[in-house]
Order: structure tokens, then sequence, then C-alpha cells
């Protein structure tokens, strides 16, 4: 738990809850709620900023937020005002208490009643927050781009298991299962004509099932790498089943801002893939991991999910 004592603080908190440095992005830390979150959303044109309240809002309200602290990241003063303006009043009129509204961009901080030209300068390449993360070994990406980046399919990879496909043996979901628990026990990847096996089979929501319903939060970040690894080998035409998988483990391992990059992979393939819609509105929700042990229980009692 980071605590943030002043702009410098809150600053070098945000990229490291999220995993990257926010650009042209409001953020919203949450305070009071069952269950604090935050959220980022990109920063829209003036004219749909009752929009972009509306996506920040609907989560905060859901989870009882009592009060929240919005950062703005952007270099267009007006826009950082307007923005600033329309969230405060519509977050107020929910009942909501807007604790401090912050803009930064990237180099300096101002407030948006203040002047950008009077703004003060920080650098956060020392700051603890910073420093702690890189001890604990976690990854700050300098963008959401970069982050998504290591998604990048590896063409070299890819092709080997893409020749593997005709060969490979038929998956069913019990195969899967196995296959990628022995994996995530040892710490070792996929062979190439494994992923080719489960790259095609996992196309099928039944077998899918296979992959996906034997994570639990305790091994969510060993499934993510290997998930992760999967992901950059598959071809890109069976991909959308990887990334899925790969989209559920980043969310129960905490890992949002990775989970929306895999669900947008899968979508690219297969815009219709149902579990990475199920993640998609896991994530709109700002639905914590916490919960999934209630879940899961709601889909051995109720075949739901």
């Amino acid at each position: 738990m980071l605590s943030a004592r002043g702009p410098d603080d809150l600053l070098a908190a945000v990229p490291v809850v999220l995993g990257f440095q926010p650009h042209d992005s409001a953020v919203m830390l949450t305070f009071g709620g069952a269950h604090p979150f935050h959220a980022r959303v990109d920063l829209p044109e003036p004219g749909d900023l009752a929009a972009l309240a509306d996506l920040l809002l609907e989560p905060a309200v859901g989870h009882g937020v009592r009060s929240v602290v919005l950062v703005l990241y952007t270099a267009d003063e007006v826009l950082a005002r307007r923005a600033a303006h329309v969230l405060e009043r519509r977050f107020e009129a929910c009942g909501l208490l807007v604790q401090a509204v912050l803009c930064a961009d990237g180099e300096r901080w101002w407030l948006p009643s203040g002047d950008r030209a009077r703004a003060t300068p920080y650098d956060l390449s020392l700051h603890p927050f910073r420093v702690q993360s890189v001890v604990d070994g976690q990854v700050t990406h300098t963008s959401r781009d970069e982050l998504a980046a290591t998604l990048d399919t590896e063409v070299e990879a890819a092709a080997v298991v893409a020749a593997a496909v005709p060969e490979a043996r038929a998956f069913d979901a019990v195969d899967v299962a196995g296959c990628t628990a022995h994996h995530v026990a040892c710490g070792t990847d996929l062979s190439d004509d494994e992923l080719a096996g489960i790259a095609v089979a996992i196309e099928q929501p039944d077998v899918r099932d296979g992959a996906w319903t034997l994570i639990t939060r305790a091994s969510a970040r060993d499934h993510v790498r290997v998930w992760s690894d999967a992901v950059r080998r598959t071809p890109p035409d069976l991909l959308g089943g990887p990334a899925a998988v790969l989209a559920f483990s980043a969310w129960l391992a905490g890992h949002g801002a990775l989970a929306w990059c895999a669900v947008d992979r899968a979508r690219e393939v297969d815009p219709d893939n149902s579990l990475a819609r199920l993640v998609a509105d896991l994530l709109s929700a700002a639905v914590p991991p916490t919960t999934w042990t209630d879940l899961h229980l709601d889909r051995d009692e109720r075949g739901v999910l």
C-alpha cells in the first residue's frame, strides 16, 4: 500500500499502481469504498467530457466510493481546466468528494485553477515509490503502448508454431488444463507442438474453459507468465484464445492494464470472444480480483460465466 503525502508522492504512485506512465489520460484513485481501486481513461475531446465523467463515475458509485483524487495528464492547459471542472461538478452531484485534482504534463504539475506557466517541476526517477517497485521486481513501462508491445508477436517463433499446427495432436479441456498446470508448476513454457495444439483447441469455448477455470488467485501470476509467452508465439490467426486466457490471468493477478492489452489482442482476431468480453466487463466495472471466489462459486452452483 502506497501512502501519498503530497503531489510528488501522488505522481510517483500512479505509474507504479498502473504499471505504466500515463499520457493524455485521466486517472482516478478511490477511497472509502468496500474495494478501493484505481482507473485510467484516455482524455477525450472537450465535447466528450461528460462521457468521461460517466466512465469514471459508474464504477465509483457502484463500489460505494466516498472520495476520489483525480490526476489529469496533459499538456493542454485549457482541456485540463475544462475536464477538472466537469469532473468535479459531476462527482459532487453524485455525492462523491473530490479530494484533489492535479494536472501534470510529464515534467511539471499544477492545479487546474492555477497557471501552467508557473507549474512546479518534478522528477520521479529516484522517488522511493519507484525505487521500491524496482527492488520488488515490478516493471513500470514508459507508456501503455510500451506495455502493449510486450505482447507483440515474435514472428519467427510464431512461424515455427504455425508449421506445427497440421500435425499437432488434438487437445480437449482436460488436456489443456493438465498441460498448462504442468508448465505453471515447473516454471516452463509450452513447447511449440503443445502450443500449436492448444491454440487450435481453445478456439472452442468448452475447451477454453479447461484453461481459464483452473486458474486461482494463488497461481494467476504464474499463468500470466505462461500465457504471455504463448501470446507472443501464437500465429496471429489463432491468437484469440490464448490472449483471452492471458487477459483473465492478468485480471486475477491484479494486472489490470495488461489485462486490457490482452483483451485488445483477443478482440483483434475474435471480436466476439466470450472470455475477452467477460474480462472487459470485469475491468470496466472495476471488479476486484478478491471477489473471484464468489464468482467461482456462482459458476459452479448456477452454471453461469
